[in-house]
């Protein structure tokens, strides 16, 4: 009994000492480094935040689950910023807007804050007036109206990465209303503008403690400048939050999948890759004959959908070819990223070869989309396979099979339009080329809004759009893809359509795109073609940061030579080249019009633009003339060096190309530009006219 007792007490013991050390281990855990609460609700933060008392950088978190910055909801926390809502909102006190300026965070520079009841009127903002007013009419404020809205953002030439809230109160505002915060992105000259949000930026009081493999940016918070604050950031390669008193930064691990599981490539220590092994040894079999199960179910779904899609094909009569997916996927290399020529609005291009043929393609991959079905995609490819004009990207053949949506292209090996305005200085595209560009363009454009039934509007006209052939003839791409349900069509939405600097100002009243719209969009391609500038250039003052306002101010005033491309300036002495410059920007002013109403058609537009180029044949058909008649007298006909009877009899054959729009008086004025000596063969269209007659009948 006595033997029996001292064991009893020695488990008791035992029990004692082993409480013990976990209560050690608890006390060590709940050091002030680590002491703190990073959940809220479903929400779990990244270090330094939390909502404890020993959480470096501390937010709010309300009974339902809400993460609160001052009292603003929090939408997103990132490496480097804060995503705070703020909806728009009449008479909210600017008071509101100083708590956001912590010892740890406060808006950055990249926000354009909207205020109300201000003493001091006008706008310094890089987001133009009528952006901002078309975003927020529909809210009614009384006595203070959409009207009274005023915008403030840092100076371009700001040193400090924040706003300053000193200058922003010298304003005289008494009212928070919203704000619309900036994103740019490296190398491009996209940019994304989300509305009523602030962007925030935050950092860590004291000297740097980054760990390994991390870097230390040092960081001047607006209220104290001069205090020592920094923030870290794993280096290439790495991922992680950098900080010592955080997880740090490790290598960045592939992608796992069911094979990287069973083949312990996904991470993790090897103390829980031992305690996983006996859990994943007793799964395998289970889950080799789940894949095994999944492999079988899904082979056959698809040949079922296989064979139902080739059945589709013979009944809706599908005229390209129809590729199978594997011979998409050899001929770009499994979609192999040196294969990638670039991503659009609809989903990623690579170049490849098919096989048996020498002639390179662009395969492009549409991105997956919940709506439709295969009957839906099948009857639209059979319409964009019907489209069929000389400056349209001509559509090869298409595959959909394996659940992918493939449209298979011709090639073309010069670019786009963007690449060759944006580069270098004296390599750029001659004015008649770019004109040229132009007419053609607009030709496609108007044929898909006139030939067509119904009409296809594009959506998303832009210079990347336009691409060019060996002999730089303009050829439009993307067109028609909005039909395949990429683009919201069948609703009312506010999401944004299109792209920023090319989109219609009216979308934003009635969240609807038009033929209109993509007149809107063309006329700044001709400013871009004219100017050679960025369609959004945050480098530039903050009222000429959008190109068309730019644009529309300069041409307003009667300084376009302020914004003419340089490259063009040694055509100055040209007179032709200078009165067709200033026509082709008074035709985009007329299209960058805030009311569509106001706007031309686009047939309208292809047909002044084909006049201003026929107009260089004119002037040389004049100095022909001219030269004919001074040397009649020592030369016999068959002496001279052009017979303009001959060409303008060429012309009188076609003059019901522009019979719709255009007077025979007009018209009979102008000769093909195809025959003039320094017009090169890649500067103009064997069929640059075949649109208009084409739509005219």
């Amino acid at each position: 009994m006595k033997f029996k007792f001292k064991s009893k007490l020695g488990l008791l013991d035992l029990a004692g000492f082993l409480a013990a050390v976990v209560l050690l281990i608890g006390f060590a855990a709940a050091s002030p480094e680590t002491s703190c609460n990073g959940t809220c609700g479903n929400q779990k933060l990244p270090f330094p935040f939390g909502f404890s008392a020993g959480c470096q950088i501390r937010l709010n978190c309300t009974p339902n689950g809400t993460v609160l910055a001052a009292d603003f909801p929090v939408q997103s926390v990132s490496g480097d910023t804060i995503l705070v809502n703020v909806p728009a909102m009449c008479g909210r006190p600017l008071e509101s807007l100083r708590r956001l300026f912590t010892d740890n965070f406060a808006p950055t520079s990249h926000n354009a804050i909207l205020l109300q009841n201000c003493k001091i009127a006008g706008d310094r903002c890089f987001i133009p007036t009528t952006l901002v007013e078309t975003h927020f009419e529909l809210l009614d404020c009384k006595p203070a109206g959409k009207g009274n809205i005023s915008c403030y953002s840092e100076a371009d030439n700001t040193t400090s990465s924040f706003i300053n809230y000193q200058n922003l109160t010298t304003r005289g505002c008494r009212s928070l209303f919203s704000a619309i915060s900036m994103e740019s992105f490296v190398n491009s000259s996209s940019v994304s503008l989300d509305v009523q949000t602030v962007r925030i930026g935050w950092w860590l009081r004291g000297d740097c403690r980054c760990s390994k493999n991390a870097k230390c940016i040092p960081i001047a918070p607006p209220i104290e400048p001069n205090a020592t604050a920094y923030r870290c950031q794993c280096s290439e390669g790495f991922a992680g939050d950098g900080f010592l008193a955080g997880v740090g930064c490790r290598k960045a691990e592939p992608l796992c999948n069911p094979s990287n599981y069973l083949s312990g490539k996904c991470g993790g220590t090897t103390r829980v890759g031992v305690l996983a092994g006996g859990i994943a040894a007793g799964a395998a079999l289970m889950i080799t004959i789940g894949l095994i199960i999944c492999f079988i179910r899904r082979r056959t779904k698809l040949r079922t959908r296989s064979r139902r899609t080739r059945n589709l094909y013979k009944t809706a009569g599908i005229t390209i070819p129809v590729y199978p997916y594997k011979d998409i996927d050899k001929a770009t290399d499994s979609f192999s990223e040196k294969r990638r020529l670039g991503n659009g609005a609809y989903g990623t291009v690579y170049s490849g070869k098919l096989s048996g043929s020498d002639e390179w393609v662009a395969v492009k991959r549409i991105k997956h989309r919940d709506a439709g079905g295969t009957d839906q995609v099948i009857n639209e490819i059979k319409l964009l396979s019907s489209v069929s004009h000389p400056n349209l990207v001509r559509l090869l053949g298409c595959s959909i099979e394996n659940e992918e949506q493939i449209l298979v292209y011709e090639f073309m090996p010069n670019g786009t339009l963007l690449q060759h305005l944006q580069c270098e200085k004296g390599s750029g595209l001659t004015w008649p080329v770019r004109l040229t560009i132009a007419c053609e363009t607009a030709q496609a454009i108007s044929y898909l809004h006139n030939a067509m039934h119904p009409p296809i509007y594009h959506r998303d006209i832009k210079s990347s759009n336009i691409l060019l052939d060996h002999d730089y003839k303009s050829k439009v791409a993307d067109f028609g893809l909005s039909r395949l349900g990429l683009v919201e069509s069948s609703h009312i939405s506010t999401a944004p359509q299109g792209t920023p600097g090319y989109l219609d100002p009216q979308y934003h009243q009635h969240f609807h795109l038009s033929d209109k719209s993509d007149v809107y969009s063309f006329g700044v391609v001709l400013i871009e073609i004219i100017t050679a500038l960025r369609v959004v250039d945050f480098n530039r003052p903050q009222n000429e940061v959008n190109l068309a306002a730019l644009a529309v101010d300069r041409i307003g005033r009667g300084a376009l030579s302020d914004i003419i491309d340089p490259f063009l300036k040694p055509y100055a002495m040209d007179a032709w080249t200078i009165t067709s410059v200033h026509k082709i920007a008074e035709l985009a002013f007329r299209c960058l019009a805030f009311h569509r109403d106001m706007r031309p058609s686009m047939m309208e537009v292809a047909v002044e633009l084909e006049q201003v180029r026929l107009s260089k044949w004119q002037s040389s058909e004049m100095s022909i003339m001219r030269l004919s008649s001074s040397c009649a007298s020592s030369s016999n006909s068959s002496e001279k060096p052009l017979n303009v009877k001959d060409k303008k009899h060429e012309l009188d054959s076609s003059v019901g190309v522009f019979s719709s729009t255009a007077s025979l008086d007009t018209v009979t004025n102008f000769s093909p530009a195809s025959i003039e000596n320094s017009w090169r063969s890649d500067q103009s269209s064997p069929s640059s006219s075949s649109l208009l007659s084409r739509v005219i009948r």
